[in-house]
């Protein structure tokens, strides 16, 4: 058995010197280490050693096949470390692969060079919630019972909910805000809105607002113009031009809308702005006494004014997209140029 164990192992020896690579090492391990191997055959013959011999030859057997698995993990080790440093060289050759990187989506960027804008002017930001009360959205804002803003065809509904709605503005901020602080309050408000609007390429069923207030005393409609002015030069540029136009809100009393000439046409005239050569921009106005009474604020001590931007028709103004539902048609070809 000495004997026949003396020569296995020598055989287990040419057999690794010459598993110069992955496939003879497997080789090796099929012959001599799986279950019905060279090693398994002869330690299942010890059982027909005799007694006083069996010490001597199972020490051998335990030698050989130590040297066996332990010579084999080495060389698998080697070869194994060997193909992974030469699958990294080859990696290293290859070309790298650009990644690319995503920006932030147009009507974000506009809406943070708006707020960046007006906080520089000394206004905060205030937001609220999208999903608001009849009070809030209407009522306290001095729209009238039988206003067309709260038929069911204009105003998204919440089912379920006793006069709740999806907010058409974010116009109920201010009132939150002035019958929670004391003037002078000075903020803007951006967010989300939702209108049962017809989607043309100047409106959306939903779309983003940034409105904003100025409550205090002595506060007048020449602070409104020149704050609108001030914010469309630097939004816009010096060379504009733009003009105001008496207008209705129910919430402001007087109300205007600031127009500037069209991006597009410049003046000549197209469907984006009707054909009339200019574009609104802003809505705003005097904020109504009947607002600030029913805020718990004096109007004959105190006056302000608000106003009302669309997000997306600004940035329309600012990028030249003719068609406002390009914005939201995930085409990466129209994105990636912002």
């Amino acid at each position: 058995m000495i004997q026949e164990i003396n020569r296995l192992r020598g055989e287990i020896e040419s057999a690794l010197n010459a598993a110069t690579n992955g496939e003879l090492l497997e080789q090796f391990r099929l012959q001599h280490l799986v279950q019905k191997g060279t090693l398994r055959g002869l330690m299942d013959r010890l059982r027909e050693v005799p007694k006083d011999e069996k010490p001597s030859v199972g020490k051998a057997l335990n030698e050989l096949r130590t040297f066996a698995e332990s010579e084999f993990k080495r060389l698998q080790e080697t070869f194994g470390a060997g193909k992974k440093q030469t699958r990294t060289t080859s990696d290293l050759s290859l070309p790298g692969r650009a990644l690319p990187y995503g920006t932030a989506h147009p009507v974000h960027q506009t809406m943070e060079a708006m707020i960046d804008i007006f906080v520089r002017m000394g206004f905060d930001v205030a937001r609220g919630p999208e999903v608001e009360s009849d009070y809030y959205n209407f009522e306290a804002l001095n729209f009238a019972a039988d206003h067309p803003a709260r038929d069911m065809q204009d105003t998204f509904f919440m089912k379920g909910f006793d006069k709740a709605v999806l907010r058409t503005h974010t116009t109920p901020v201010q009132i939150r805000l002035m019958k929670e602080m004391a003037p002078p309050i000075r903020a803007i408000m951006p967010g989300r809105v939702y209108r049962n609007e017809a989607i043309s390429a100047r409106a959306l069923a939903e779309f983003h607002q940034l409105d904003g207030i100025y409550v205090d005393k002595g506060v007048s409609f020449a602070e409104l113009k020149g704050t609108m002015l001030a914010f469309a030069k630097q939004m816009y540029g010096n060379d504009i031009k733009y003009r105001f136009r008496a207008s209705y809100f129910p919430f402001t009393e007087p109300s205007a809308e600031m127009d500037i000439t069209c991006f597009l046409c410049k003046g000549e005239g197209c469907r984006v702005c009707k054909y009339s050569g200019w574009l609104e921009i802003v809505g705003c106005g005097m904020v109504h006494p009947n607002v600030l009474t029913e805020c718990g604020i004096d109007p004959e001590i105190y006056s302000g004014y608000a106003f009302g931007f669309g997000i997306e028709r600004v940035t329309m103004l600012r990028t030249g997209i003719d068609d406002i539902r390009l914005l939201y048609e995930n085409d990466v070809r129209m994105l990636k140029q912002f």
